[in-house]
């Protein structure tokens, strides 16, 4: 049977080639590693802030339709209910009913666009800063691990 290329002591479990890198490899190599880690974990960033933006945007437009559809609604249906209202009733009621009417439109409106911005907030990276906080338990553990 023939034997792997690499050898494991056993006393350690580590690769022989591996004992035998010098320090200023092993130093070297850590830091390409972390580069790389870093520049992911950048762009793991940039993604979630991407979705976070989207969502805040969704949820500033649809807190601007609120008071658009809000305005629109007081300035046309307001007279035509108040009049076609005034025919049954004193035109102070008529009034009175219609405006509560719009603003309870508003009112879901604005609830909706709240909901979209608390969705977006806190606007910072969560997942990518609990990433990173993992990334940095490793990486004390494997220092500690190599000084024992």
């Amino acid at each position: 049977m023939a034997q792997p290329h690499t050898s494991f002591t056993h006393r350690t479990g580590v690769p022989s080639e591996a004992k035998e890198r010098s320090v200023s490899e092993l130093t070297q190599q850590l830091t390409e590693q972390t580069t790389r880690l870093a520049q992911k974990e950048i762009e793991l960033a940039k993604a979630e802030m991407a979705v976070k933006g989207k969502r805040l945007g969704i949820g500033a437009g649809a807190f601007s339709a609120a008071g658009l559809i809000a305005l629109l609604a007081l300035g046309c249906l307001t007279a035509a209910a108040i009049l076609g209202l005034a025919t049954a009733i004193e035109g102070w009621l008529a009034a009175l009913i219609v405006a509560v009417i719009d603003l309870m439109l508003a009112g879901v409106l604005a609830l909706v666009g709240r909901s979209k911005v608390k969705a977006a907030t806190p606007p910072i990276p969560e997942q990518t800063a609990d990433s990173v906080k993992e990334d940095v338990q490793r990486t004390k553990q494997k220092v500690k691990e190599g000084r024992a």
